[in-house]
């Protein structure tokens, strides 16, 4: 499974950006997911999609903010963020299991990252 993320960017505070993570490969997968990691600090679990159902799990510190989804037809799993805060500053990477909880940050394969840069 290859993961392909993208959209990241430069905005200002309260502004909006939409993630995208396309996959390809084998990519038959159970749950899709967003991580972020940002200066000096571990990587956390943001969002997550179950690709059959689309049962969405969510980060406290995102929930009423971000929004993830995915459209099956394109393999493509987005993650739209709204009312971003600087805090929200990272490098968001995509990843995919085949098998496991959406509740669990075990995951198989990962994409590169993409910035996304707030400024106050």
């Amino acid at each position: 499974v290859q993961l392909q993320a993208s959209g990241g960017g430069l905005v200002q505070a309260g502004g909006s950006l939409r993630l995208s993570c396309a996959a390809s490969g084998r990519t038959f997968s159970n749950v899709m997911g967003w991580f972020r990691q940002a200066p000096g600090k571990e990587r956390e679990f943001v969002a997550a999609i179950t690709w059959n159902a689309g049962i969405t799990y969510y980060a406290d510190s995102v929930q009423g903010r971000f929004t993830i989804s995915r459209d099956v037809t394109k393999n493509t799993v987005y993650l739209q963020m709204n009312s971003l805060k600087p805090e929200d500053t990272a490098i968001y990477s995509c990843a995919t299991k085949p098998r496991g909880s959406i509740g669990s940050n075990q995951y198989d394969y990962w994409g590169q990252g993409t910035q996304v840069t707030v400024s106050s």
